[in-house]
């Protein structure tokens, strides 16, 4: 049965097309805190500035191990800019990645170690311990991760022991089937990096340091010359290995030249780690047949054992590998109580073992994420409040589940399989601004209190909407205008606080229809408030579009007044003027003066010889 286990795992490994005829994988490299972007030895690869990923402040690092990439600055993130502070990296391909975030010290503070927790997509993958700076594998984070939405978000969660300081940040595009350890496998599944060592060696080195495939991630391989005095011999090899850089792990080739034999005097060889307790664990063991003793088939058979318990019996590189110089992997998962990981290769056929590199990673289920709408309307209200930096609300508001954020409350839908916000409690946290219509979205509230702060503005009737909406405060606010008639849509409504704003008008009928069913409302301190029990009686109650109506039509009725009484003025004004020209033309000296003129008129223009009968009768006065 194992036999054919590891054939199956053989012929799943080769199937993978060759590397070549892929694309470059997606690769970000971000040098936190740089003003430009660089380029650093000994392969020269590409940093870019991170400008406009997060927040945090810019320093000059001190670089805490040789293995940092020799950056010169970072970006510390002080408990002022609030607990949780991420970067938000957009438009990145779907796909498997490696994320690696390297820590550092900010210069001339070298004293003050920071210690804090890491989550990639909402999921915690690493929490810094005492001593982290004397330790090259505990300068950095890694994890394998699926990043499905085309962003990825990397938080920074205080723990309340010094500012969260990162040198770089690196997301690099894998194989999708990369490390792909059985069924449980998936999208689902974060694996973190827990230890990863190449035997009989000195050199740490990188992927790239190896002239490794560059979808191999880049890895780092801690050097292990030794596990222990007279314990065991180192063994290498300038010959080519077969089998290594393969689909989909595309190891480097260089792991696999050289190696730890076991001596006469200790058989065994046995490697010991710390682990988290009562966590499942995927165990990676590399072989391959590089020992010049050994030349054939069947002269070299052991056992592994972890934490004493056979695994895999009758290993024999040779055999299952196919060859001498031939790359060989066995993998295994196993659930671990204690705190200790112990992996142990036991001789059966011959008397010593060998070992090239062993890689361990700790399982983690990733973490489901908040609906999206409800993110979105989250963010609607911090930018409308003005919520300060305090407060962080950056990342997911529920996850981690160690760390959501300030005044949420969250209740995870299994149906769905997300997070749903039912509760927010922001009261006399000194917030300003007014309440966005975006606050409907959030479909399951339960209780919202956004009591005691300076918040004006209208009351959304949009919140009418919220129909699981059992608890509303708003008490003791600048909020104007009216109660919105939605409000008493709120079936599940059991207590409403609205005193002490500068509220007016009629207290909703339906709203007030609910004291009567056992709801305990205040509204008080509202001195344009009317309608219920304790309030001023109202006058007629007028919509606002009533009142609109109203004045519009007394504005028009104003208007034709002024025009008539314009017209009428007009008219006046041309009746006395035609009187007083009528009366001046009936006066004696006007008669008098007209038949002069008449008179002077006839003389200076005779008849010249027309007969009365041509010049038609005479006028006589």
């Amino acid at each position: 049965m194992l036999r054919f286990t590891l054939s199956w795992l053989l012929v799943f490994f080769l199937s993978f097309p060759s590397s070549s005829a892929r694309p470059a994988p997606y690769a970000m490299r971000l040098s936190c805190g740089a003003r430009q972007n660089v380029r650093t030895p000994p392969t020269y690869a590409r940093w870019y500035k991170d400008f406009a990923y997060t927040g945090g402040i810019p320093a000059n690092a001190t670089v805490p191990s040789f293995i940092t990439p020799p950056l010169k600055t970072l970006r510390y993130f002080p408990l002022s800019e609030g607990p949780e502070n991420c970067y938000i990296i957009k438009r990145v391909p779907k796909g498997h990645y490696s994320v690696r975030i390297f820590f550092g010290l900010v210069e001339h503070d070298i004293d003050n170690e920071p210690l804090f927790e890491v989550s990639v997509e909402g999921t915690i993958i690493h929490s810094l311990k005492s001593g982290w700076t004397r330790h090259d594998e505990q300068v950095f984070a890694e994890a394998l991760v699926f990043l499905l939405d085309n962003t990825v978000s990397i938080c920074f969660h205080s723990t309340g022991h010094g500012d969260p300081s990162i040198i770089s940040i690196e997301i690099l595009q894998i194989d999708d089937k990369a490390y792909y350890y059985g069924p449980d496998w998936g999208k689902g599944v974060i694996l973190k990096t827990t230890s990863r060592v190449t035997c009989g060696t000195t050199k740490p080195k990188f992927d790239e340091d190896y002239s490794g495939d560059h979808w191999g991630g880049d890895r780092f391989w801690h050097p292990i010359r030794t596990l222990g005095k007279n314990v065991d011999e180192p063994r290498s090899t300038e010959s080519s290995i077969k089998q290594d850089s393969v689909a989909p792990n595309f190891y480097p080739e260089a792991i696999y030249q050289s190696a730890i034999v076991s001596t006469n005097s200790k058989p065994d060889l046995a490697y010991t780690m710390d682990v988290d307790p009562n966590k499942n664990y995927s165990i990676w063991l590399h072989f391959a047949e590089i020992d010049a003793s050994i030349t054939g088939v069947g002269q070299r058979v052991f056992d592994v054992l972890i934490n004493g318990i056979t695994v895999f019996e009758n290993i024999d590189v040779v055999d299952m590998s196919g060859d001498r110089y031939t790359a060989f992997v066995l993998n295994t998962t196993i659930t671990l109580s204690g705190r200790t990981l112990t992996i142990t290769l036991h001789p059966k056929k011959g008397h010593h073992v060998i070992l090239n590199a062993i890689e361990v990673f700790q399982i983690i289920v990733a973490e489901s994420k908040t609906s999206p709408e409800e993110v979105s309307a989250l963010q609607a209200l911090k930018k409308a409040l003005g919520l300060p930096n305090r407060f962080g609300w950056n990342g997911d508001p529920c996850v981690p589940t160690e760390h959501p954020w300030s005044g949420v409350d969250c209740h995870f839908n299994k149906s769905g399989r997300k997070w749903l916000i039912d509760g927010l409690g922001l009261d006399n946290q000194g917030l300003r601004g007014f309440l966005p219509n975006e606050i409907s979205k959030l479909h399951h509230l339960q209780s919202l209190n956004l009591s005691g702060n300076t918040i004006h503005g209208a009351i959304p009737s949009s919140l009418g909407t919220i129909t699981s909406l059992e608890i509303l405060d708003l008490s003791y606010n600048f909020l104007n205008g009216s109660i919105p008639e939605s409000l008493g849509k709120l079936t599940a409504l059991r207590r409403l606080n609205l005193n002490g704003n500068s509220l007016s008008g009629r207290v909703p009928t339906a709203l007030a229809g609910r004291l009567l069913n056992g709801a305990s409302f205040n509204v008080t301190d509202n001195p344009g408030l009317c309608g219920i029990p304790g309030l001023p009686k109202c006058g007629p109650n007028l919509s606002a579009g009533a009142k609109v109506g109203i004045a519009f039509g007394i504005f028009m009725f104003l208007l034709l007044l002024v025009i008539c009484s314009a017209c009428w003025w007009k008219r006046r004004q041309n009746i006395l003027r035609s009187q007083q020209i009528a009366a001046t033309r009936s006066a004696p000296y006007a008669k008098a003066r007209t038949q002069s003129s008449h008179d002077i008129q006839m003389s200076r223009y005779p008849s010249r010889g027309r007969t009365a009968a041509e010049n038609g009768p005479s006028l006589l006065s």
